[in-house]
């Protein structure tokens, strides 16, 4: 898999910023830590979908960059983003799993507005970016 590295800033009560050295123009927030890196990563895809990927340096090659390193000394922090890239076409997967969870993956996903696939893709997706 491929990762970036993304720089997190967080001023007082403000959200979460996310913007990544190595992908200029993309940028993610987020209000809770804990969706920092699902945000960042579907950033990610969004941003370069249907583009060259531009290469991502080391996390030491980033580290040392004079303007990350700025952003560190004020209080910024690094983090190791996945890139899951999107093709924009669906395929067809057979899976297998307990008859009482898949009813409950389907009310689930009935009760939100989702398919069962939708919902299986979305939840994979978020596990893959935590």
């Amino acid at each position: 898999m491929h990762y970036y590295i993304a720089v997190v800033h967080q001023e007082g009560d403000s959200a979460f910023g996310v913007h990544f050295p190595d992908v200029p123009g993309c940028f993610s927030a987020a209000d809770d830590m804990n969706d920092l890196l699902a945000n960042a990563s579907e950033a990610l895809a969004l941003h370069l979908e249907g583009e060259d990927l531009p290469e991502a340096r080391s996390l030491d090659a980033v580290r040392a960059d004079s303007d990350v390193a700025r952003d560190l000394a004020e209080g910024a922090f690094l983090l190791a983003v996945p890139f899951i890239q999107l093709s924009g076409r669906t395929t067809k997967a057979n899976i297998t799993m307990d008859a009482g969870l898949l009813s409950a993956v389907d009310q689930y996903a009935k009760a939100h507005g989702l398919t069962r696939s939708a919902f299986l893709a979305d939840l994979a997706r978020r596990e893959i970016a935590s």
